[in-house]
């Protein structure tokens, strides 16, 4: 059987059609070839197109069969990945509202910092394991507060990855994992949050009905199968936050497993059996993919929004006649610690880790009679692996300690720069994976459609690339302090 992963991300969608029974990816393709632009009708706001993202989607899948690597007849069952936290809200009719409402939108800041309030810190912290803060759930009542037009026409609201199942199947779908990354789960009742629906006044109408991650979330619409060369009626059996299915896809699914990613956003993602939160909510815990009634499986998230599109906003600043690997290569040229040139990369909306504040990017110390674009483009990658070991820090608080961490050699541990910076900043070995969030779809949905007999059995045939050892943790000790002072006095200005 072969198996359709989409993962549905804020730059473009990706598409991997996999064989279920070696598990491995026959093609895998994107779509748009150039990045999705994020809307920003003010500052700090953020919203992209879901019916954008619907054609993007299909563009994929067509891409994908255009390959001819394999019969689009053959596909058995689809998975889907998507950006997290994001809002989509549709009408009786399911048509789109507005638009999505996405992760690093910082609109809803204040609302989720009042409703954290009324609702109490201890109490949230205990049943939600989290502030309100800037999530799915804040987001809704902003358009509460500000559009009632569009409020008042809701039937159903969805996190990004609900809207594409639905536009494949027509029905509307969520689950545990999806509600508690918008803030609507009490993991201590195990059911919808009556304190955030009773304090925003939500109706518990707008929730869909609500299933486990792995199972029948509804068939493929008959005329869009002929559309898309598919069979109708084929299943979409998975669906999950990216971060989340970047772990599954790494096959972090037990207590003590961690995974990282450095894309748009960077995330080290680690798994308990606890339902542990930070006092500050810096850090924040969701339902994993295989969490049960029986077996709590935690998801515990650090998440900084602006790793990846610091380095691309570096690359464009350069212009576009440079590329990655000749940023990583100018960079390589330049002794750790950058020749003391220090940067603070968080520019891309309120910082979740740093309580919410928005802090923006901010490059210190530069010397006009030293510093080069290569110091900038070591600085910058320097900065985001501090970033990284900051809130690690954090999660150590809450007792994560990693012994390694799992990767995909993807975006920026693709630079060996980047890498040797992260595993010696945070003093954690990394083992890398050839790793891609569809290839993690598409097994999701074979779990689903129990192809395989467990999670763990979707990923017999993983292997890593190589483990990278902490070598030089006393060169990068010192330049990580002085980040760290730089950071805690831009802090106290706010």
């Amino acid at each position: 059987m072969l198996l359709l992963g989409i993962d549905l991300g804020t730059s473009s969608i990706k598409v991997s059609v996999v064989d279920a029974q070696t598990q491995k990816s026959l093609v895998a393709v994107q779509y748009p070839d150039e990045e999705t632009a994020i809307l920003s009708p003010k500052p700090s706001w953020a919203e992209q197109s879901p019916e954008l993202w619907w054609e993007h989607v299909q563009q994929a899948i067509l891409r994908a069969h255009a390959s001819g690597k394999y019969n689009p007849k053959d596909i058995g069952a689809i998975g889907i990945a998507y950006q997290m936290h994001g809002l989509v809200v549709v009408d009786k009719e399911q048509e789109v509202l507005r638009n999505s409402i996405i992760w690093c939108d910082s609109r809803a800041v204040e609302i989720g910092n009042k409703a954290f309030a009324s609702i109490g810190r201890e109490k949230s912290l205990s049943h939600l394991l989290n502030s309100p803060g800037n999530f799915t759930a804040s987001k809704l009542a902003w358009i509460k507060d500000n559009e009632p037009e569009v409020y008042s026409k809701i039937d159903k609201i969805m996190l990004p990855g609900d809207f594409i199942a639905m536009k494949l199947t027509g029905e509307v779908t969520t689950s545990v994992s999806a509600l508690s990354e918008g803030i609507f789960w009490d993991f201590r009742e195990n059911k919808l949050s009556e304190d955030v629906l009773s304090y925003f006044q939500f109706e518990k109408s707008f929730i869909p009905p609500i299933k486990p991650v792995f199972s029948e979330h509804g068939g493929l619409k008959n005329e869009l199968a002929s559309q898309l060369g598919l069979k109708a009626g084929i299943p979409v059996t998975y669906k999950s936050g990216d971060q989340p299915n970047n772990a599954l896809s790494l096959n972090v699914l037990e207590p003590g497993e961690v995974a990282a990613t450095a894309g748009t956003s960077g995330v080290i993602y680690g798994v308990s059996d606890q339902l542990v939160y930070d006092p500050q909510s810096r850090i924040n815990t969701f339902a994993h993919v295989n969490y049960t009634d029986d077996q709590k499986r935690l998801g515990v998230l650090l998440c900084i929004n602006g790793t990846g599109s610091l380095n691309r906003w570096t690359k464009n600043l350069f212009g576009s006649d440079i590329s990655y690997p000749e940023m990583n290569s100018e960079a390589q040229q330049v002794p750790v610690g950058s020749d003391g040139l220090r940067v603070l990369p968080f520019g891309n909306g309120a910082e979740r880790m740093l309580n919410n504040q928005l802090v923006g990017s901010h490059f210190q110390h530069i010397d006009l009679n030293l510093h080069t674009r290569k110091h900038i483009f070591r600085a910058v990658q320097e900065g985001i692996a501090f970033a990284f070991r900051y809130g690690l820090d954090i999660m150590r608080e809450s007792g994560m300690h990693p012994k390694v961490i799992r990767a995909g050699k993807s975006n920026l541990f693709l630079s060996d720069l980047f890498t040797e910076a992260f595993v010696n900043a945070t003093g954690v070995p990394v083992e890398l994976h050839v790793n891609d969030g569809s290839v993690g779809a598409a097994l999701g949905a074979g779990i689903g459609i129990k192809t395989f007999g467990s999670e763990k059995e979707a990923f017999t045939n993983t292997r890593p690339l190589l483990l990278i050892e902490p070598k030089a943790t006393e060169q990068y000790e010192p330049v990580y302090q002085e980040w760290k002072k730089l950071l805690e006095k831009q802090l106290n200005q706010h």
